[in-house]
C-alpha cells in the first residue's frame, strides 16, 4: 500500500522585514553607520516597497538575501519533494508493470481474445512453479477458455475438449486452496464446465450456491443447466431450474424458452407447450429459424392434434380474450383435430395471403398495463410534487374512465402563434364522435391557460365544470398528467 506523508514542506511567509532607512542624502556615510552596525542611526523604518531598488548597490545583496535563500530553500524543498513523489510514484508503476502478475494478466488475455487454451496453460504452470501469486482476475480468465473448448464453442479437436475439461476442474481447486474468492463470472464457467462433464446438476447447484453467497446470477449462469437438462429430456428439473430463474428476476430469452418448448413437446407435456408458446408470443417478437421449426413440428404432430378441449364456454372465451388485449384468450387448447401449418406472407394491411384473414390489433394485457401505470405514476411523482399528481389520481377516480386524453395546449398551438380554441374544440369534438361510448376526452390544460385567456375561459370553464377538463396547478408540469 502506497502511504503518503500528509505534512508536506513548509514554506515560510515573509510578510513584512524591517529595513532600516537610507538616506538619499549622504548615501555613502549611510552606508558605513549601517556597516558599523549603528541601525538606530537612522531616522525611521520603512518597507522595502518604499524603497527605491537603485539605493542597494552593495547592502540589497546583503540584507535582502536571507529573505531570497528562505524563499528559494522553501520552494527547492517543495519541488524537490514534489520530483521525489513523482518519481516514486512512477517507479512504483513501472515496478508494477513489469511484475510477474502484471505481465501474466496481459498475456492471458491476449490467450483468451485468441482463443488459445494451450497457451494460457503453459503460462499457468510456469507461473505456479515460479511462485507468481495468481488473483481472481488470472483464475477467470483460466477457467473461461477451459469452459470454452469443453464446451465446443471453441476448437473442434476432442483433445482440446478432454483438456479444457480436465484442467479446469484443476485450476478450480486451485483457486479454491488459494482461498480466491469466486464471482459470478466464476460460477457461470464452472456452471458450464459442469454441464460439458454432463452433470446439469452441479450446474444448478452452483447457481444456488451463487445466490446464497449473495451474487446475482444472470441469465448466462442459468443457462448451462437449463440446457443442460432439456438436452437430457429431463423436463421436470428444467421446469425448476426455470422457476428458480423466475425467483431471482432473471427473464429467458429465445434460446431459453425454445429449449423449454421442445423439451415440453419431447415429453408430451400439451399444458406446459401451451404454455411457452404464450411466452414466446409475448416476449420474442421475431423468432429465429431454428425456433420456428419447433413450432412447426409440434403443429404437424399427432399430440397437437389430439389435445385440446371438446366443449367450451363461448362468453368465458370471449371475455379472456378482452381481458387479454385481444387476439388470444390463454385459457389452453380448444377443439381436436389436425392443424394445416403453411409458411405465408402477410399484405401491408395485415391480411394473410394463404387464409385471407387479417391480424387482430393485440393491446397490453391486464398486467402488462398495471405495470405500466405504476411505473407512469412512479416516474410522475419523482418529476412533480406528489401532492399535486396524487390530486389528481382522486380527480381521475371521480370523473373518469375516458377513452381518449389531449395535450390541449399541443392541440391549440398547432400551426399557430396564439392559443386556438377552436382548433381545440374540433379535435375534442371528432375524438368525442369516434368514442364507443360518445364520451368527451379528458383534456388537460394548465391553469395559467385558463387565466390567461379572457375570450375563452368561458368555453373552458364550461368543460371543466362538466369534469371532462383538468387544471394542471402551478408549478406542475401538464406532460406528467397526460
Amino acid at each position: 500500500m502506497l502511504k503518503v506523508n500528509p505534512f508536506g514542506p513548509s514554506l515560510s511567509m515573509f510578510n513584512k522585514i524591517p529595513f532600516s532607512l537610507l538616506y538619499r542624502r549622504g548615501f555613502r556615510r549611510a552606508f558605513r553607520i549601517f556597516q558599523a552596525g549603528h541601525c538606530n542611526s537612522f531616522a525611521k523604518p520603512v518597507s522595502i516597497a518604499n524603497v527605491n531598488v537603485n539605493f542597494f548597490a552593495v547592502d540589497k545583496t546583503r540584507n535582502l538575501s536571507a529573505v531570497a535563500t528562505a524563499k528559494k530553500s522553501g520552494l527547492n524543498a517543495s519541488s524537490s519533494s514534489s520530483r521525489t513523489n513523482e518519481m516514486t510514484n512512477k517507479a512504483k508503476k513501472k515496478a508494477r508493470m513489469e511484475s510477474p502478475e502484471f505481465l501474466l494478466k496481459i498475456k492471458l488475455d491476449m490467450c483468451s481474445k485468441h482463443g488459445k487454451l494451450e497457451e494460457a496453460l503453459r503460462l499457468y504452470d510456469e507461473s505456479i512453479s515460479n511462485g507468481v501469486s495468481l488473483n481472481l482476475h488470472h483464475y477467470n480468465m483460466l477457467l473461461y477458455l477451459c469452459a470454452r473448448e469443453a464446451s465446443g464453442d471453441g476448437s473442434q479437436l476432442n483433445e482440446l475438449k478432454e483438456l479444457g475439461l480436465k484442467r479446469g476442474f484443476e485450476i478450480f481447486q486451485k483457486m479454491v486452496g488459494d482461498e480466491v474468492s469466486p464471482n459470478e463470472t466464476t460460477f457461470t464457467s464452472m456452471a458450464r464446465l459442469a454441464v460439458a462433464r454432463e452433470d446439469p446438476d452441479m450446474a444448478f447447484e452452483l447457481v444456488k450456491q451463487m445466490k446464497s453467497l449473495g451474487i446475482p446470477p444472470r441469465l448466462r449462469s442459468y443457462g448451462p443447466a437449463l440446457l443442460g437438462f432439456c438436452e437430457k429430456g429431463n423436463a421436470e428439473k428444467a421446469y425448476e431450474v426455470d422457476a428458480h430463474m423466475f425467483e431471482s428476476g432473471v427473464t429467458p430469452e429465445e434460446p431459453e424458452l425454445s429449449a423449454l418448448l421442445k423439451v415440453s413437446i419431447n415429453t408430451k407435456k400439451a399444458d406446459k407447450v401451451y404454455e411457452m408458446l404464450q411466452r414466446l408470443r409475448a416476449s420474442v417478437r421475431q423468432v429465429s429459424e431454428s425456433t420456428l421449426q419447433v413450432v412447426e413440428d409440434w403443429f404437424k404432430s399427432k399430440d397437437a392434434a389430439s389435445v385440446g378441449a371438446e366443449k367450451w364456454d363461448v362468453k368465458q372465451i370471449k371475455e379472456a380474450v378482452i381481458g387479454g388485449g385481444g387476439g388470444w384468450h390463454g385459457l389452453g387448447w380448444l377443439g381436436s383435430g389436425r392443424w394445416r401449418v403453411v409458411r405465408t406472407e402477410m399484405t401491408e394491411n395485415g391480411v394473410c395471403r394463404s387464409c385471407g384473414e387479417k391480424l387482430v390489433c393485440i393491446d397490453i394485457d391486464p398486467k402488462e398495463t398495471e405495470n405500466f401505470a405504476a411505473k407512469l405514476t412512479e416516474l410522475a411523482c419523482s418529476k412533480e410534487v406528489r401532492a399535486d399528481f396524487v390530486q389528481f389520481q382522486e380527480w381521475l377516480q371521480q370523473h373518469g374512465p375516458f377513452d381518449a386524453v389531449v395535450d390541449g395546449a399541443n392541440v391549440a398551438l398547432i400551426n399557430s402563434e396564439a392559443f386556438n380554441l377552436n382548433q381545440l374544440k374540433n379535435v375534442v369534438n371528432k375524438l368525442q364522435q369516434m368514442s364507443p361510448t360518445k364520451r368527451s376526452p379528458l383534456i388537460i390544460l394548465h391553469r395559467s391557460r385558463i387565466a390567461r385567456d379572457p375570450d375563452n375561459r368561458k368555453w373552458l370553464e364550461r368543460w371543466q365544470r362538466a369534469g371532462v377538463l383538468y387544471a394542471t396547478p402551478y408549478g406542475s408540469n401538464d406532460d406528467c398528467t397526460n
